[in-house]
């Protein structure tokens, strides 16, 4: 990998003539967790790779990268310095597509890259789920709504990852030039698979549990939004019934010490797991035995995908991406976010159940090869990406 080209050097012939991509999003994390895939194959096709996004992380693919600081807050005066910074970027390499990930990322690029559209860039957002929805705080909509709806006129493919964004933006009128469905970012159903029953329980002792220990597992940063204290009261339910229920919490975050300031009140200090990040969930994921998850706010949510992929059985808060994935009594169950003990009812069901878990476990998997793999999803931006490449941006817009 080579370092950023300062940004004032006058621009050869040969730059403006190389394909080029740029990827944009707030946190390089993004890129290495979800589209590694997608860099690859850019590359792959002789493409000149750039990423735009706060962090130094090691990339594979990735021929350019600039550094942005940027705050998922829209009232961050930094944001003002990184959309200058990125629209010098993008005026001076000559992207053929620029594609943008993320909310604060997502109105930078679409802002900085608004006048090079008529020179033939192509530009796309991928909406990781936006934060107007049904039932959402007016606030969101009063803020973020209007944002969106303005900024999709400078969008020529806007890609959404669950039904109900895709319809609210058709619904809603949004004037992008194209508005599209890929469900996510895919899965690696090859590593992502369930265990044989022996190799679970060998795995679980392996990790300090007991082969008959029922382990419900989420991994999401520690926030108000992903609301692990729920997990926690749903627990201190089921205790005193059923004592041999561990929760384990990978990730970390600001509410990290709240929670286990929590678990140690409720007297459940030895049987709720706090991991810490984890590089590697996937040893949590297939020793466990239901996948649980609470959060009131999701797009489409790799954690569950990748549960289920595994073979698990999901009881989970009822939201739009939980919805999207979670079958109600098929593959798991949905039930509100203000009710701890009906989702401790439905655990205690698939505990008392063990053969009702394995029929949820395996309706998931199903769904998951059926509609998620990466190889599906990959396939999706491919055909996006070619006609693009194909047929030229200019083919693909219309006049609004």
């Amino acid at each position: 990998m080579r370092s950023f080209v300062p940004l004032y050097q006058e621009v050869s012939e040969g730059l403006q003539e190389k394909k080029r991509v740029l990827f944009c999003a707030t946190v390089d994390y993004h890129f290495q967790k979800f589209h590694l895939q997608i860099l690859k194959w850019f590359h792959d096709q002789g493409w000149e790779v750039h990423i735009a996004a706060y962090g130094d992380m090691e990339l594979p693919f990735v021929n350019v990268r600039h550094h942005l600081m940027v705050s998922r807050s829209p009232f961050r005066t930094k944001n003002v310095n990184a959309y200058l910074k990125l629209k010098e970027i993008i005026q001076t390499y000559r992207f053929q597509i620029i594609h943008c990930h993320t909310p604060m990322g997502g109105v930078l690029t679409r802002l900085a890259a608004r006048f090079v559209r008529k020179q033939g860039s192509s530009v796309l957002y991928t909406v990781h789920g936006f934060h107007f929805y049904k039932k959402a705080p007016i606030m969101n909509w009063i803020i973020y709504y209007p944002i969106e709806k303005w900024l999709s006129r400078f969008t020529d493919v806007l890609i959404t990852i669950n039904e109900e964004d895709y319809l609210l933006s058709r619904a809603k009128k949004f004037k992008a030039n194209h508005i599209l469905k890929v469900n996510g970012v895919g899965v690696d159903t090859g590593l992502y698979r369930p265990l044989l029953n022996g190799e679970k329980k060998l795995l679980k002792v392996s990790l300090g549990f007991q082969p008959k220990d029922s382990l419900l597992f989420y991994a999401a940063e520690f926030n108000a939004n992903k609301n692990q204290q729920f997990l926690i009261e749903v627990l201190s339910y089921l205790h005193q019934e059923l004592p041999h229920v561990h929760l384990l919490l990978a990730g970390d975050g600001k509410l990290l010490e709240a929670c286990q300031k929590q678990a140690v009140e409720r007297r459940l200090g030895d049987r709720v797991h706090f991991l810490g990040y984890q590089n590697d969930v996937l040893p949590f994921l297939q020793m466990s035995d239901i996948a649980v998850a609470s959060s009131y706010r999701e797009g489409l949510p790799v954690n569950i995908m990748e549960a289920m992929s595994c073979g698990l059985p999901v009881v989970a808060t009822d939201n739009r991406g939980h919805r999207e994935l979670v079958q109600h009594e098929s593959s798991g169950y949905l039930v509100d976010h203000s009710s701890p003990l009906k989702m401790a009812e439905a655990l205690k069901t698939l505990i008392l159940n063990p053969k009702v878990g394995r029929q949820f476990g395996k309706v998931g998997r199903e769904q998951i090869l059926l509609r998620y793999s990466k190889e599906l999803i990959m396939e999706a931006h491919q055909s996006i990406y070619n006609d693009l490449i194909e047929k030229g941006v200019r083919a693909w817009r219309k006049p609004h």
